[in-house]
């Protein structure tokens, strides 16, 4: 069996190891996918409606997949090193140049470029350089070929997909039904590609890598909020004073914020990274990395785009001269994107609490039930009002979690530490001998 998994490696790709970390490559590859989700935000919050909201999902989940083809490759391989990086620039340009079409994905512009057929080349030219790395990695052994095949497949089905979006609508229906039909096109290329995502049998060399990974995309989803809650007033552009009204917003805003870093990387982030290191099963270890992490982190980043769309739109009301103090009620789909985005990412948290530590925490339970009878008040109070609330439940949740999981938290966090301390001496110590 060994003999059948064995790899020929070169100097032009390098083999990851078991310790190895996040690098500064991966890093720099990631701040393209900080403006790709700004880029969903803005595409959802010019209009949000629920056809937008709709189209908006789709673009990140297909995103989304292109991220998770740049985490598993920096596992596999060391990216930065060899001619990996070369890839990796060629790539991070694509995906720009995906996010720049993602607003005329769906419909081309009356001008320009053609949106649709842009978003799929774009896409299939990323997916082809992921698995294309994947493929010289495999050249040699014919088990592992049959394997990157299968890799292959779905990204050349999922961009036929979406080309046929982009083109066969208009020539069979149109109105409704032209977009219905494009919507189907666009909902089958995500279901191929995550659907063959289930039957990967890939290794996660790195346990540490692998959860590092995943946690720095939902710290740039987070980050990406801050953004958008300093964009959404628009001051400098529209010559409009800076109001209490305002800066309460923002403040309440990052509160909130915090309590979603909170909740997810005080302790529970740690904990997932230990038991996918105690997972030496290499079956298993798959299991937990594809559904923990590859599938369940989507909607996580999701509910934080939909609280950051809806706090955009609320901070540009209240910006609004015209807006009283407390701002306006919210319109359904807003208070459903506000209330909505911070559930599903309470709710993702559950899961991934059972999933991985196996521990189901009740203090994010009880905060979504709290929440959930609060969505129909919300669109019935002035915007603030509503996010005041949103932010008193958030902050009783950080209490109650803080006081209720004490005791797991105190012991994950000092294992967490001792790790850490013992990383640096051995670091320093390879450091005095050698530089």
């Amino acid at each position: 069996m060994e003999r059948e998994n064995r790899v020929r490696w070169s100097p032009a790709v390098r083999p990851g190891a078991p310790g190895s970390r996040t690098t500064r490559l991966e890093l720099f590859y990631d701040l393209v996918f900080v403006f790709a989700f700004l880029n969903v935000t803005e595409l959802a919050a010019t209009d949000l409606s629920v056809p937008v909201l709709l189209r908006s999902l789709l673009v990140l989940a297909l995103l989304w997949w292109c991220w998770v083809g740049f985490a598993a490759l920096g596992n596999v391989v060391r990216v930065d090193q060899g001619s990996v990086p070369l890839v990796g620039f060629v790539t991070t340009a694509a995906v720009f140049v995906l996010a720049l079409s993602s607003p005329s994905a769906f419909v081309a512009m009356p001008e320009g470029l053609a949106g649709p057929l842009l978003f799929a080349a774009c896409y299939c030219l990323v997916r082809v350089l992921q698995v294309g790395v994947f493929g010289w990695v495999a050249r040699s052994n014919p088990k592992l070929r049959r394997r990157w095949l299968l890799l292959l497949a779905p990204a050349l089905t999922a961009t036929a997909l979406l080309v046929a979006a982009a083109l066969v609508p208009q020539h069979l229906a149109e109105g409704d039904a032209e977009r219905l039909l494009r919507l189907t096109f666009w909902i089958a290329a995500i279901g191929v590609e995550y659907g063959a995502g289930l039957g990967v049998r890939g290794t996660v060399t790195s346990a540490a890598h692998w959860a590092e990974r995943y946690g720095l995309i939902v710290l740039i989803a987070l980050g990406e909020s801050i953004i958008s809650l300093g964009l959404g007033p628009n001051l400098a552009a529209d010559r409009l004073p800076l109001t209490a009204p305002v800066v309460l917003a923002a403040v309440v805003g990052i509160a909130i914020i915090a309590v979603l870093w909170w909740a997810y990387f005080d302790s529970l982030a740690v904990g997932m990274e230990h038991a996918l290191y105690r997972t030496q099963d290499p079956d298993a270890r798959r299991r937990l990395a594809r559904y923990a992490y590859t599938y369940l982190h989507l909607p996580l980043v999701a509910g934080i785009i939909l609280f950051a769309l809806a706090l955009k739109r609320l901070l540009h009301d209240l910006a609004d001269p015209q807006t009283p103090a407390w701002g306006v009620p919210l319109p359904v789909i807003e208070a459903l994107s506000l209330y909505g985005g911070v559930i599903i990412y309470l709710v993702t948290l559950i899961a991934l609490g059972a999933v991985a530590p196996r521990k189901l925490r009740w203090p994010p339970i009880t905060a979504v039930v709290l929440l959930l009878p609060l969505i129909p008040l919300s669109h019935r109070l002035p915007g603030l009002l509503a996010l005041v609330l949103l932010s008193a439940v958030c902050l009783l949740l950080l209490i109650v979690q803080y006081v209720v999981d004490a005791p797991n938290r105190h012991q994950i966090r000092g294992t967490a530490l001792r790790e850490q301390l013992a990383t640096e001496a051995r670091q320093d110590e390879w450091r005095d001998q050698n530089l």
